[in-house]
């Protein structure tokens, strides 16, 4: 029963409150931070290595970790997902990078992870994403900035700038279709 109500009381904590209690030896809170960023993890991961088996065993992976290395999160460089996100993402391309060497890929001499399929180069990237940023509204921008690059949800950027959620969720959708043809992944007319 202790045991229960002390997984009750995790649930409720943020992110970085549940990394705290992990460094202070709350295993328990490993098992909310998994609940809440599998599958999240697990689709990164799915989408470098295009393949489940693989995919799955990385995630786990992933969170012993982030078990392992819960002293090593820095709150000033981000969010907790952000974090895991980044195991998520460097490991698989390491992943990847070991599978393709073995010869995992041959079938498909020509498959290139999804990070790199449409874009020569990471500054390349960095520098559309840069571009196409720059053609948002203001409040456009500054929602899928909170959300893309601090990990926050809608609701949390409504109740940090104050705006109705309504209004959050249209400027990041609205946001989100401009991008989406500036950066050549979609039509202006296409459905959501």
């Amino acid at each position: 029963m202790l045991s229960r109500m002390r997984s009750f009381h995790l649930v409720n904590l943020t992110d970085e409150d549940l990394l705290e209690r992990l460094r202070s030896g709350v295993a328990d809170a490993l098992a909310v931070l998994f609940d809440r960023h599998y599958r999240l993890v697990f689709s990164v991961a799915h989408r470098i290595l295009r393949d489940s088996g693989e995919a799955e065993d990385l995630m786990q992976e992933v969170f012993l970790e982030v078990y392992r290395d819960a002293d090593k999160f820095d709150p000033a460089r981000g969010s907790v997902k952000n974090w895991i996100l980044q195991y998520a993402k460097h490991r698989s391309l390491n992943r990847w990078k070991y599978l393709k060497l073995r010869g995992h890929y041959d079938e498909r001499s020509d498959y290139e992870p999804a990070e790199r399929s449409h874009w020569a180069s990471l500054a390349d990237w960095q520098s559309s994403i840069r571009r196409s940023l720059d053609q948002l509204s203001e409040n456009e921008r500054r929602v899928i900035e909170q959300v893309c690059f601090e990990g926050l949800v809608l609701k949390e950027v409504a109740d940090r700038t104050g705006e109705p959620l309504p209004n959050v969720r249209n400027y990041y959708y609205r946001g989100l279709k401009k991008l989406r043809v500036v950066l050549g992944l979609g039509t202006a007319n296409a459905k959501r």
